[in-house]
Order: structure tokens, then C-alpha cells, then sequence
């Protein structure tokens, strides 16, 4: 309604997807895109389990910047073993969840949470909705947000409510757009599955946990980090560096974690700030209640 000169088509690109043709990567020049208002069947058939995020790869950095990005993630066939089936020195059980098919059970959690780090730049955006040329070249994010959301919304339950007032002489109306926070609740003793991705067209994200709260990064790239022989590579870090582009598996073991309420944040001090005001963006809760 804003902007009825717009007529790009869209496209699904699953980021991360190992050896895909190029008829599904998402590029129109080679794959098929739905033209606006149209609707197309589209799928892919999962060969891999892990974490991945998809975004539409028609005209990408101006797509992305604009949030057509998302949460994606296969689940391990593990799963689904028989209640008993003995996995090493680890006994699966009804309900048990895997971040891979590792054989071991070394990636069971029992909750997980998608946390998905983005930002995008202002300037950007007005001058997309004011038909202006876009300053690709200048691109300086300012809003961080996990899951689509800065702090403290990123604990809010509810959806965000946009204020469309005044827009396109009052045509639009207020809509909930962002639906899911990222508050991440789990049961001491619990493993806690975090899905992380970073899909800033900018900026490399450094995360970190309240002191005492352990991340373990079992996966990378939708890779379980085993060595050819089977040698566990994974590893315990403080902190996380994670590029434009990269998705990791972590597991945070709660056990001998005193209950209570815990942050997840970046390091990168510019991103815990919606642009002016201070004490926001990419931060979260992380709460460990008692049995």
C-alpha cells in the first residue's frame, strides 16, 4: 500500500543447505521466485539435520535488511529410536531429542531455543519506504535484535504491535508483527539446546553468558564437530564470535548452575542499545527454575 511501485519477486534460499542445486538456491536468475501477491509451492527434501535460517535471495541485502530472514532447523532421525535403544554409554528414551544423529547421545537437550541475531540500519529503511536511492555503501546497522526483537522486548511475551498511524494517509491500521520473544526457561539439571544464527548483512556478533552459565558448541554449520575418526572437537567457550552468515549448536548443561535469572548478550557494546536509547538490543534472559 506505501510503496505500489515495488515488484520484486521472492525466493526461498535455505542458507547453509549442503550441495544444493542451483535451481533451489534462490537466485532468480536461475531459480524460481513467486511474483508478489502470487503464491508457489516450493520445497526442499532434508537430507541433514542441524540449524540453518533461510532468507529470500532476490535482491539479498536489501531483503534482509527489510527482515525477509527466518528460523530454520531439521531434527535428527535419532529421535525417533526405539525407548532402550542403547546409544554408547547413553539410553535413549520416549521423548529423548538430539541436535544430530551422533550415536552417543552427546547432543540430547531437553529444551531448545531458536536465537536468531540480527540488526538493520535506519537510514536504510526510511529511504526505501521514501523511494530514495538505497545507500548500500553506507549501510551502518543500529538496530541489534534477537529473534527480531531488542531488549527488553526480547523477554516480553505477546506479540509487538506496530503503530502504522498516519501511514499511507491512514490506510494501514496497528497489526501485531513480531510474534516470538526469546526468553530462554528451562528446569535446573536441564540441557538447553541453543539454535544460533547470525544473519546481519553487516556486522560480526560476539555472545556471551552471565559468568558461570557454560556454552558448549557441538555443531557448526550444520556440521555435528566430530573429527574423521569420530574425535569429539567440540568445545567450551566464554564467548562466541559468530559471522554474517554462520549458524551454531550450542548446549548449555544447567546442572550445578544455581537457580535463578541469567543474561545472554553480545560483548560488541555498540548492539546493547536500540539505536538512542541505551540498555537494549541484543541481550535476553536465560531463567533456571528448581525442579
Amino acid at each position: 500500500i506505501m510503496r505500489p511501485d515495488l515488484f520484486d519477486a521472492h525466493s526461498v534460499h535455505w542458507h547453509g543447505f549442503p550441495n544444493a542445486a542451483s535451481v533451489f538456491d534462490g537466485v532468480p536468475e536461475v531459480s524460481p521466485a513467486a511474483a508478489m501477491l502470487a503464491t508457489q509451492p516450493y520445497y526442499y527434501l532434508a537430507v541433514k539435520e542441524g540449524t540453518y535460517f533461510y532468507h529470500c535471495h532476490v535482491e539479498a541485502s536489501e531483503h534482509m535488511q527489510m527482515g525477509m530472514i527466518g528460523n530454520l532447523y531439521v531434527k535428527a532421525g535419532q529421535n525417533k529410536l526405539f525407548p532402550g535403544t542403547v546409544l554408547g554409554s547413553f539410553t535413549h528414551q520416549e521423548g529423548n531429542e538430539y541436535l544430530y544423529n551422533d550415536g552417543d547421545g552427546s547432543t540430547f537437550y531437553n529444551v531448545d531455543y531458536p536465537v536468531q541475531l540480527t540488526t538493520f540500519d535506519s537510514a536504510f529503511h526510511d529511504a526505501s519506504i521514501d523511494v530514495q536511492p538505497l545507500p548500500f555503501a553506507l549501510m551502518d546497522d543500529n538496530y541489534p535484535m534477537i529473534n527480531g526483537r531488542g531488549y527488553p522486548d526480547t523477554i516480553n511475551a505477546g506479540p509487538i504491535t506496530n503503530n502504522a498511524d498516519g501511514m499511507s494517509g491512514g490506510k494501514i491500521p496497528n497489526y501485531d508483527a513480531q510474534v516470538m520473544n526469546a526468553r530462554i526457561e528451562a528446569t535446573l539439571n536441564d540441557r538447553i539446546a541453543l539454535r544460533l544464527s547470525n544473519v546481519s548483512t553487516t556486522h560480526l556478533i560476539t555472545i556471551t553468558t552471565t559468568l558461570g552459565v557454560p556454552m558448549r558448541v557441538v555443531g557448526r554449520g550444520a556440521e555435528l564437530l566430530r573429527g574423521p575418526t569420530g574425535l569429539d572437537t567440540s568445545y567450551e567457550v566464554a564467548t562466541l564470535n559468530i559471522g554474517a552468515g554462520q549458524a551454531y549448536d550450542v548446549i548449555i548443561d544447567t546442572a550445578g548452575v544455581p537457580a535463578g535469572t541469567y543474561f545472554l548478550y553480545t560483548t560488541n557494546l555498540q548492539f546493547l542499545s536500540n539505536n538512542d536509547e541505551e540498555r537494549g538490543g541484543i541481550m535476553t534472559e536465560i531463567v533456571i527454575n528448581q525442579p
